[in-house]
């Protein structure tokens, strides 16, 4: 496919799954050698519509036209063939694999003889072109987040795709990981590739996008807006329906005791390798201590030492006074604290398990949903009900499983089990990661309203900007070291510190 040919239309596509219309006549336009942004709360239908791009889903009703030619696709292959391929938010890579074992496989060359070496060549002659810089011998599960989103790339790169989709392509990068990738997007469309994006990052579509088209509940609300033509609040007026708060009310108030405190903690990552140096902070009722960061310095080894759920190699957590190091997770939710993981999938929920379980996994061994050994199912079933309602959280009904919720509403019946508990400490890990604006503002209202009811929280996110808004005082994680500590709105400093370019004493 030339570059005159890289520009994809599609018509009045309809989508349908059981109980939900997807796509409701959905229009969407890229352009040859364009960056275009799809933008839209979960939900809206953004990672379907693009599947049916991509292959994926047949759609009900509407027509793809490629370069002008209408076609249909059966399969992913079906539509590789006809130059279009998809990066999905989740890599499909064999961690034992090299990376170009991972890039050939599947192929029909070469067949017989694989000669590595030559392979080899080739895919890093074609990373170079691109600045994607990779080690074409290296293993995958030796590789970062980013190293592997770059192989991915790489992949469809090397099958001659000219049509790039990407599903939530920064939901797992760090900042300068981020910056690295729209570089290659632009390097890609200035050779008139032309790409798609799903995000609902407001901040990035704006930096990397030519257009942007979006989507509120299966259908298009703005169609090809020009990038320099719009503003962030305009779009998430148009994502949301409402208007939304960019600035957020963050009431002064003194803080009261230390709630947290951490001694010289030292502990190892999943290798045995030192995660955390001797890491002292102390977190205070009623403020919010941020935690600035790259992944991997050792902010996620530093939360699951506080909760219980990895062994300190050395020194001291105290909560309210209390050593609690390593004792068990069990034990930490009874000293008051909650914690709001990261990995919202496979540590903070039961995927299998319906909202009700979800909600009551803290308390279902205490008095009154605990009756000796059985569970009191109707307040079980009522407590779930009204969390449901005070959260906000969208699904038909409460016996719906975890698995089947949006990200958004997801992260909702996780904070609705950790806040109702009326936590003393509460540590929050990426508490916004993947979800769009509107659920992002609900969150940061719910962790101010946690701070102005006296709990002390120590927040972590790769969102500097959220750092910098709701905290009070924000420490710089660096190689398993506090780096150095800032109460000011200080990008440029902070940014130093995470690369580890200059450090500060803390206060």
């Amino acid at each position: 496919m030339t570059s005159t040919q890289n520009a994809v239309e599609m018509r009045g596509i309809v989508k349908r799954f059981p109980g939900v219309l997807a796509n409701d006549n959905v229009d969407f336009e890229l352009r040859a050698g364009e960056i275009h942004a799809l933008l839209g709360e979960n939900g809206a239908g953004k990672s379907t519509l693009m599947s049916v791009l991509a292959g994926l889903y047949k759609p009900e009703a509407g027509t793809i036209l490629v370069g002008g030619v209408p076609v249909s696709f059966n399969s992913p292959r079906d539509a590789i063939k006809h130059g279009l391929g998809m990066i999905h938010q989740h890599f499909t890579l064999i961690p034992s694999h090299t990376v170009t074992e991972n890039i050939l496989l599947g192929l029909d060359d070469p067949r017989f003889i694989m000669r590595l070496p030559q392979y080899d060549k080739k895919i890093a002659e074609l990373g170079e072109r691109f600045g994607l810089k990779i080690t074409p011998q290296a293993k995958v599960w030796q590789l970062t987040v980013g190293e592997q989103q770059r192989v991915e790339i790489l992949k469809m790169l090397y099958r001659g795709v000219q049509v790039l989709i990407m599903d939530e392509p920064t939901a797992v990068l760090a900042p300068n990981e981020i910056e690295g990738l729209i570089k290659t997007l632009r390097a890609m469309a200035a050779e008139g590739k032309s790409i798609a994006f799903i995000s609902h990052k407001l901040n990035e579509v704006m930096n990397a996008s030519d257009r942007i088209t979006v989507l509120r509940q299966g259908k298009v609300t703005a169609a090809g807006l020009r990038t320099a033509d719009t503003t962030k609040a305009e779009l998430a007026k148009l994502m949301v329906g409402r208007s939304v708060i960019f600035n957020l009310e963050k009431k002064p108030q003194t803080p009261g005791e230390v709630v947290l405190k951490l001694d010289s903690l030292r502990a190892d990552n999943n290798k045995g390798l030192p995660a955390l140096r001797g890491v002292s902070l102390e977190v205070r009722a009623g403020e919010i201590v941020g935690i600035a960061a790259i992944a991997g310095n050792g902010q996620s080894e530093l939360a699951e030492v506080i909760t219980g759920l990895r062994k300190a190699t050395g020194g001291q957590v105290l909560v309210n006074g209390e050593d609690v190091t390593n004792r068990s997770a069990r034990m930490t939710i009874q000293k008051g604290v909650s914690h709001v993981p990261e990995d919202r999938t496979h540590v903070g929920s039961a995927p299998n398990l319906s909202i009700t379980d979800n909600v009551i996994m803290k308390r279902y061994r205490q008095s009154p949903l605990a009756n000796g050994w059985t569970l009191n199912g109707v307040l079980a079933r009522k407590t779930a009900e009204t969390l449901k309602s005070e959260y906000t959280i969208l699904a038909p009904s409460v016996d719906t499983a975890a698995r089947m919720l949006s990200g958004g509403n997801l992260q909702r019946v996780i904070l609705a089990r950790e806040l109702s508990s009326s936590p003393k400490l509460l540590v929050a890990m990426q508490p916004t990661r993947g979800l769009d604006v509107g659920a992002i503002e609900g969150v940061q209202k719910l962790l101010l309203a946690q701070r102005e009811a006296g709990a002390a929280i120590l927040l972590s996110s790769e969102e500097l900007e959220e750092v910098f808004a709701l905290s009070d005082r924000i420490v710089v994680m660096y190689e398993g070291e506090i780096a150095g500590e800032v109460t000011e709105h200080d990008p440029v400093a902070v940014g130093l510190m995470m690369t580890g370019a200059k450090k500060r004493q803390t206060a």
